[in-house]
């Protein structure tokens, strides 16, 4: 087997004395695992970064054996790490979508929003820049993985405008009009969700509360502890700046 192409780096692990196992996102391939030997050395501590675009080479005998995988760093974003947002940001994004996705799926759609989001991250470290465009991603994760949300049109009426909430239960796109008694028990909707654009703070906030919900309840159930705390993270630090 031998696969070469560019990718995102995902998680670095170190493996032996030396080495390193590496999870990176592909164009077309999705999520590959491989062994970089001397992933610890100072010359490729800097490389294999969660985040980095790099060019990697995978070459293995068998489909069952893990690859052997040299890298060539395309472009760091070593240097957002010294943001506190930014840095944030990375992490929760590489995080998330190395714990959800399974290896060897591909998922196009989810490299090139992942890429928009770490290029937009990178662009505007300032979390204004890209907080709408990850609350976007974390929708997208759960679409490709079967988990999308049904924002269509309204689940009571049928309605396609005017569509203001989501059932916390079935997921599913409730009108402002149709909510009537229930709203404080549905999720509120944010118009950027479907429309695109710009959102405010409000707004932003309001959809990181909708994903969230589905991102615990469906998709990182046995991996809450340890993943979820890096969206904690960076959640915290958005709400200082929202204050």
């Amino acid at each position: 087997m031998r696969l070469e192409t560019q990718a995102i780096l995902l998680s670095v692990r170190p493996h032996g004395e030396h080495g390193a196992v590496v999870r990176a996102l592909t164009p077309d391939d999705g999520i590959q695992p491989g062994f970089v030997r001397g992933g610890r050395s100072r010359r490729l501590r800097p490389v294999l970064m969660p985040g980095n675009l790099v060019q990697t080479d995978y070459r293995a005998r068998t489909e069952e054996q893990l690859a052997q995988l040299t890298v060539e760093l395309i472009r760091s974003r070593a240097p957002l790490l010294g943001e506190p947002l930014a840095a944030a940001a990375i992490e929760w994004s590489t995080a998330l979508s190395a714990a959800a996705l399974p290896e060897g799926q591909p998922y196009p759609r989810l490299y090139a929003a992942l890429s928009g989001v770490l290029d937009a991250v990178e662009a505007a470290p300032a979390a204004r820049g890209w907080a709408a465009a990850l609350a976007r991603y974390e929708l997208l994760v759960l679409s490709e993985l079967g988990f999308g949300l049904d924002l269509a049109e309204c689940a009571a009426t049928g309605a396609t405008a005017d569509l203001a909430f989501v059932s916390p239960k079935t997921g599913r796109a409730v009108s402002e009009a149709a909510a009537g008694a229930y709203r404080d028990r549905l999720l509120p909707l944010p118009a950027f969700l479907l429309a695109g654009g710009a959102a405010d703070w409000e707004d932003i906030g309001a959809a990181f509360r909708l994903t969230g919900h589905f991102l615990r309840r469906d998709l990182l159930i046995d991996r809450q502890a340890d993943v979820l705390s890096a969206r904690e993270r960076l959640l915290d630090r958005i709400g200082r700046i929202m204050r």
